[in-house]
């Protein structure tokens, strides 16, 4: 029974498992490829400059696009750069919105933004992601790593007493080119189990961003209905705000701001939310609710536990929690993966071709 299972789950999600395994090879490098192709140039800026505002820099590009109101600011990891967000109301879509990149050091217009990805990457990435489904397409890719799940338990399974007369990492080369490949198969499979397991569960828990944004964007919704819903008389200032969010966040790295009735935040609130310091923190977001009229601090937001098990599992997928040593590891097991399916899929077709002249042998001696 075992044995049926391990067969038939690998033959249903072999062919979309090669696929993400073989695009998911450049996406462990991904920040590495896109600071290659679009290395960041960052100028510099004569000392004592006076900082501007945010509130500057809000007005400087709200200037630019008359009737527009202000959506979202994010912060530009490493860099010192905020992107802007307008659009003509706080519920347009991203695609209708006009986006601006000002330096945080002198408020004026900069090509210093965030990580770009190529044309290239970016197709790779939706490619891995939901093979430009969307939420569809996404789901499905999530139902084949479940199906690897089982794939790799039933193999667990059955590995011990298929092994039992051999001793471990035995490779028996004396014999046909499928018995080879079968036991190349079997100990490159258990050698990777481990991290496999890590990167199939990581791989489905991704697989239900949408879903989880948008449970969050709900909770916090709800929770701003809680304090008053309506929207604000008029704006505090914006560098009021984010102080109030800094004392209640104060190990926060900054990494977006929204405005009332934008993305995240509620009709009265600001939204700001930031990262932590520490290896494991910098993974989660946290925010703060800030009321829009009086400056004041509503309360603070930490994202629930599946929220969390989505963020965490974000940079485990892609090996992104130790550096390049560990994502050229990432790499390295991601290609044994790739032999790993690839033999399965030969050993299948070996065994059926196998079965198929037995067959038509067994047919001509009864027909004879």
């Amino acid at each position: 029974m075992w044995s049926a299972v391990h067969k038939w789950t690998s033959l249903i999600a072999t062919l979309f498992l090669l696929m993400l395994c073989i695009t998911g090879l450049p996406l462990v490098f991904d920040d590495e490829i896109s600071d290659w192709l679009n290395p960041p140039v960052i100028a510099e800026v004569p000392s004592g400059t006076p900082a501007p505002t945010l509130d500057t820099i809000v007005a400087t590009a709200l200037a630019k696009h008359p009737g527009d109101v202000m959506t979202s600011l994010g912060f530009v990891k490493d860099r010192p750069a905020v992107v802007t967000h307008s659009a003509a109301t706080p519920r347009a879509p991203l695609s209708q919105s006009h986006r601006g990149t000002y330096d945080l050091r002198t408020g004026k217009p900069t090509d210093l933004q965030a990580q770009r990805r190529g044309p290239v990457m970016t197709f790779i990435r939706e490619l891995h992601t939901d093979m430009f489904l969307g939420l569809a397409g996404a789901l499905f890719l999530g139902a084949m790593a479940l199906l690897l799940i089982v794939a790799i338990i039933s193999g667990i399974v059955i590995y011990a007493p298929f092994m039992h007369r051999l001793a471990f990492g035995t490779v028996r080369k004396d014999r046909s080119a499928r018995t080879t490949w079968l036991d190349l198969h079997n100990l490159l499979g258990i050698v990777t189990v481990a991290w496999l397991l890590a990167v199939s569960v990581t791989g489905a828990i991704n697989t239900l961003h949408d879903p989880v944004a948008d449970a969050v964007r709900a909770d916090i919704f709800r929770m701003g209905k809680t304090y008053g819903g309506s929207a604000p008389k008029q704006l505090t200032s914006i560098d009021a705000a984010l102080a109030t969010a800094k004392k209640a966040l104060p190990d926060g790295k900054l990494v977006s701001f929204f405005f009332p009735g934008a993305g995240f935040s509620t009709p009265h609130h600001y939204a700001i939310f930031a990262r932590g310091n520490q290896p494991i923190t910098s993974q989660l977001f946290y925010a703060a609710l800030v009321d829009a009229e009086t400056g004041e601090l509503t309360r603070t937001y930490e994202m629930p536990w599946y929220a969390k098990a989505l963020l965490l599992s974000q940079p485990l997928h892609f090996g992104d929690y130790g550096g390049l040593p560990l994502k050229i590891v990432w790499a390295l097991f991601d290609f044994v993966t790739i032999v790993v399916l690839g033999s399965g899929l030969y050993l299948w077709i070996a065994k059926w071709r196998r079965a198929r002249k037995s067959r038509i042998a067994i047919d001509a001696v009864q027909a004879a």
